[in-house]
């Protein structure tokens, strides 16, 4: 059988025939391949360079890649945070004309970890508590999907750094199913293998002594199931409320909002006396503030990037002389005489604020840090320096005294953080990284 190539994107072949097929995973040349921290896996995985991209590539059977090569496909479709699949590619020989293994081609995840790099220092518990949320909400949005994932696990997926939190995506879909809904026992069912496998891995790394005294690895395994309990009840509950009260039901759309969730589709219906009323949330989609930011200003971050980026916007809106806040008196049809509309606000703050601070930053400084969580960087500056001066010290300041101050001080800015977050009044230093 001739080597085969499938790939999402018609260029990708091409540079994807540069790299040596004719050769096992394990044997290929250093020139070809990127030292980044890989995370435990049951098959052989390696960092590449096609072209101008960074690849990840697992060596497995042709079925199993074939299958999670679709499984990656459709999760990337219904827009859950997971790799981006590329290619996969079959029919491989080595010199010999003996058969390799397929091999399965996604893209790497800039400026993520895996879990046991994250933990080559000591992490605090607080830090975890912010891991195991992030691993919950990315649970919640696969089965509210309707994807059961069969191995959820810390080893399993990436983290990037999010406005002081973390994202979680997964890394592995070969056990996982795609399903129209998921039934309780099918939830339960990866729920219970997420806290066994959990509570595992950190019993490795405190066998290894790289847990922190104070972490039991049995609780930190069952505080994901808590967790993940909690957010699907806010998600999916059934609320009555009093006949007439539907300022109620705008609130229960308000709080899954402030979780970071949108209510795509609900069921509102009348008791049958007409004295109450239920509201029933039934499709939510996540990422409510990314996609907010990104109508206004075309920027695509991380949900609590994007949630601090819009609380930064909305007062920098305040004080344009053109700004007309809602429920401001407006016209019939319109906003008010001589104001602006919100999105032309929102891209003059991107064009005469938001890039300007980030290009401040020299780039050899700031490394692999994405824009967006740089900026929440220098607004979380700017608060301890004006908290200190007991006044608004400005962004041009807290700039100067970032890359003067602060950046000096990281080692790789690709490196998530490992302390806790200092209290108020304290300076939040980033970590060394």
């Amino acid at each position: 059988m001739a080597l085969q190539i499938s790939a999402t994107n018609p260029e990708h072949p091409a540079l994807l025939l540069e790299l040596p097929w004719q050769l096992p995973l394990e044997e290929w040349p250093e020139h070809h391949l990127v030292p980044l921290p890989r995370g435990i896996s049951r098959h052989v995985v390696r960092y590449a360079r096609a072209g101008d991209e960074v690849v990840a590539v697992k060596e497995l059977a042709e079925r199993p890649a074939v299958r999670e090569y679709e499984l990656l496909l459709g999760l990337d479709r219904l827009r859950i945070p997971a790799v981006d699949p590329l290619a996969v590619v079959t029919g491989r020989t080595d010199a010999a004309g003996e058969p390799l293994e397929s091999v399965l081609i996604t893209r790497h995840l800039g400026g993520s970890l895996p879990y046991r790099s994250m933990f080559e220092t000591t992490m605090r518990p607080a830090t975890m508590h912010r891991l195991m949320d992030a691993l919950a909400v990315l649970l919640v949005r696969l089965h509210l999907a309707g994807f059961a994932w069969g191995d959820c696990s810390l080893s399993n997926t990436l983290f990037r750094r999010d406005a002081g939190a973390y994202a979680a995506y997964l890394v592995d879909a070969e056990t996982g199913d795609l399903h129209p809904q998921l039934s309780s026992g099918q939830r339960e069912y990866d729920l219970d293998l997420a806290r066994v496998n959990i509570s595992g891995e950190l019993l490795d790394l405190e066998a290894a002594g790289a847990l922190h005294p104070s972490v039991d690895p049995i609780e930190f395994g069952t505080e994901i199931c808590a967790r993940y309990r909690g957010l699907w009840e806010e998600l999916t509950r059934t609320s009555v409320y009093p006949a007439g009260k539907y300022h109620y039901i705008d609130r229960r759309i308000r709080r899954l909002n402030d979780l970071g969730f949108d209510v795509a589709e609900m069921q509102i219906a009348h008791s049958s006396g007409g004295d109450t009323v239920t509201f029933v949330p039934k499709v939510v989609d996540a990422g409510h503030h990314q996609r907010q930011l990104l109508r206004l200003t075309g920027l695509d971050t991380e949900e609590n990037q994007a949630r601090r980026l819009l609380n930064d916007l909305e007062s920098w809106m305040a004080t344009q002389d053109d700004y007309a806040p809602a429920g401001s008196g407006h016209r019939t049809g319109g906003a008010p005489a001589g104001s602006a509309r919100p999105e032309v606000l929102a891209h003059r703050w991107v064009r005469d604020v938001f890039r300007p601070t980030v290009r401040a930053v020299p780039t050899d400084v700031r490394g692999s840090m994405d824009p967006a969580e740089l900026y929440h960087e220098i607004l979380e500056h700017r608060w301890f320096l004006s908290e200190r001066a007991q006044h608004d010290i400005g962004l041009d300041t807290a700039v100067e005294d970032y890359v003067g101050t602060i950046l000096p001080k990281v080692r790789e800015p690709l490196s998530p953080q490992v302390d806790d977050p200092e209290p108020p009044g304290a300076h939040p230093v980033p970590e060394q990284r």
